[in-house]
Parts: C-alpha cells; sequence; structure tokens
C-alpha cells in the first residue's frame, strides 16, 4: 500500500480525497492534517466517512509526522504551500498540491494576481500543471504537480482543442459554481439565507483563475465566476470569435476520443451528470449568424475539479493506472 498524508483533511476536498481513497485499492491514508480542527476524530469531522476510517484522527501538521510517507496531497489555501513545499522536495515525496501556489510558472504573474510576492519562486519550475489530459507524459515523469484549479479545469478542456478555429483573445468564459467551491470556512455569501434562492456573479475582472486560463490558452481572456444555489458542480459556458465555419464539436471529438474521463455529445451538459465522478461532459457549436464559437463544460467542483484530478495525478505519478479508484459515471437522481 501507498501510505498517503493528506493536509486540509478536515476541509471539503479533503474529505473527498478520503472518500476516493476509500475506494482505492492502492492509496492508504495514513496521516490527516487540518490545523482548525486536530484532535478530533475522523468521525466526528466527517461522518459520512467513519465506516471507511475506523479510528482515524486529524492531527497538526508537524514535517516528522512525514516519516515514511510515499505520497502527500496537499488541498491548502493559497500561500501555505510555498512553506511546505522545500521540505517535501528535499525528501523526495511524491507531492500534488491542489493549491494555487505552484500554477503559474511567472512569479510575478503570482504577484499580479495574488496580490503577495512569491515565497519560493525558485520552485515553480518543479511543478507540472496538473491537467492529465494536457500535460500527461510530464506529469507521469515528475515528482511534484500543481493539480489545475475547478474553473480552469473546465474552460481549459472545454477550448483548447478549438484555439486553431478561434481568434486569440476573443474568449469570454462565464462559470457558474456550486458553493463547496468557496471551502467550508464561515463566511457571510456562503451563508444559506445568502445563496439560497439566488445567482451571483463575482470577482469581476479580477478572478484569479483567469490566469491558469491565460497561461494555457493564451491571450487575453475574460473570466466572470457565478456563485450558484447548488452543493457541487461546475458549469462553464465559453465564447469566441470563429476565424470561419468551423465544426467545433468534431474537434472536441477527435481531441478527447481516447480520454477516460471526458464526454463530448451534442447534447448540453449538466452538472448533475457528473455528479460525485471523475467525468467532464462538453459539448460545442459553431455560431453562422454570430460568427461565434461556443463551447459548455460540466464537472463536479470536488472530483474532477479537485479531489479526482489529484488523485488521476497521483496515479500517474506513481506509474498506476491512471483511472484507478475512480468513477467515470455520476450519481443520479
Amino acid at each position: 500500500m501507498i501510505r498517503t498524508a493528506i493536509l486540509g483533511a478536515s476541509g471539503f476536498v479533503g474529505a473527498e480525497l478520503l472518500r476516493l481513497c476509500a475506494a482505492h485499492p492502492d492509496l492508504q491514508p495514513v496521516r490527516l492534517f487540518g490545523d482548525s480542527q486536530a484532535g478530533q476524530s475522523l468521525d466526528a469531522v466527517h461522518p459520512h466517512l467513519a465506516l471507511a476510517y475506523p479510528g482515524a484522527k486529524v492531527e497538526r501538521y508537524a514535517p516528522e509526522l512525514l516519516d515514511g510517507i510515499d505520497l502527500v496531497f496537499a488541498a491548502l489555501p493559497h500561500g501555505h504551500s510555498q512553506a511546505i513545499a522545500p521540505d517535501l522536495i528535499a525528501r523526495d515525496i511524491p507531492f500534488v498540491d491542489l493549491g494555487a501556489d505552484f500554477r503559474l510558472s511567472d512569479a510575478d504573474e503570482y504577484e499580479r494576481w495574488y496580490k503577495e510576492p512569491h515565497q519560493a519562486p525558485d520552485l515553480l519550475s518543479h511543478f507540472v500543471y496538473g491537467i492529465p489530459e494536457l500535460h500527461r507524459e510530464a506529469i507521469a515523469a515528475s515528482r511534484t504537480v500543481a493539480a489545475a484549479g475547478c474553473y480552469p479545469t473546465s474552460a481549459i478542456l472545454a477550448l483548447k482543442p478549438l484555439l486553431p478555429l478561434i481568434e486569440p483573445g476573443s474568449i469570454v468564459v462565464d462559470a457558474a459554481s456550486g458553493v463547496t467551491g468557496a471551502g467550508k470556512g464561515l463566511k457571510e455569501e456562503t451563508h444559506f439565507n445568502t445563496v439560497d434562492e439566488n445567482f451571483t456573479a463575482y470577482g469581476l475582472l479580477t478572478h484569479r483563475h483567469t490566469a491558469e486560463m491565460e497561461m494555457e490558452l493564451g491571450g487575453s481572456i475574460l473570466f466572470t465566476p457565478h456563485l450558484a444555489p447548488m452543493n457541487r458542480g461546475i458549469l462553464a459556458t465559453c465564447y469566441a470569435v470563429a476565424k470561419g465555419p468551423c465544426d467545433p464539436l468534431q474537434a472536441l471529438r477527435e481531441a478527447y476520443a481516447d480520454e477516460p474521463f471526458v464526454h463530448v455529445s451534442e447534447r448540453a451538459p449538466s452538472t448533475k451528470w457528473t455528479l460525485g465522478s471523475n467525468a467532464i461532459h462538453l459539448t460545442a457549436r459553431y455560431d453562422a449568424r454570430t460568427g461565434r464559437v461556443l463551447a459548455i463544460a460540466a464537472l463536479d467542483n470536488l472530483v474532477k475539479g479537485a479531489a479526482g484530478q489529484m488523485i488521476q495525478c497521483a496515479n500517474l505519478m506513481l506509474g498506476l493506472e491512471e483511472t484507478t479508484g475512480l468513477a467515470r459515471v455520476g450519481v443520479w437522481p
């Protein structure tokens, strides 16, 4: 078994990592770190995991507790991974980070979008950007991977194969996320009274995930995220000016024909189709009337947008079958 440590185990993504690891034949979570609920039993923090991890406890992180660990997952707020990465790299422990600290390849870009200097810029080149469908070989050859964010994963996978068909700098992305995308911490904007029967845009013109989209797709991108009154899911609706008449749906089909977690269909996708799965559902159209391309993606923000993508990357890094422990079908209804 691969002895696994999870930093941020008390959060939504940490819980999803534990749920997925419970069905993984090779990954065994043995160290569960979470400062805010350190000392509590796991079944008190995440009651739905009680039968999978009897007797497990959440601990406060300390580097010496990683002795004997074969794999580290980190699901921490931005800024935290910069402090732990040097030790993990020195120990040569395979490390999959979901935080934003090492997703961008340029320290100046990090400071521009996150409004603070990067504390370990010399380590940026150690990390591979973690979207397996686009960087599979590099991920498999790396010991350090920065798993992509949930919004960028949806937009990048919807648009990357369409770049030859569209005008540079013309991309617009409107995407809506479930409330779990905002994390487990208590905030007024995620209270039930605020979210229920409400639909709001936020992060206008300045959302940090824009940087990842521009890094992978090139050019300037106008991205507007929205908060939807649902627990899970992302629906990304993407637009761009076409270079001419084209068939973007066929381009998606050809690009992802052999991908185990990508479903391309003529039907407009729904977030609920992906619930609990590592799948992403895509469609696309060319609109002759406006001369634009439309592409739509749906995924579960906690799985393909977070924990599932982390495990998919780890499987590649560890030489396991890429699909191990990951569902391709959602839960319905």
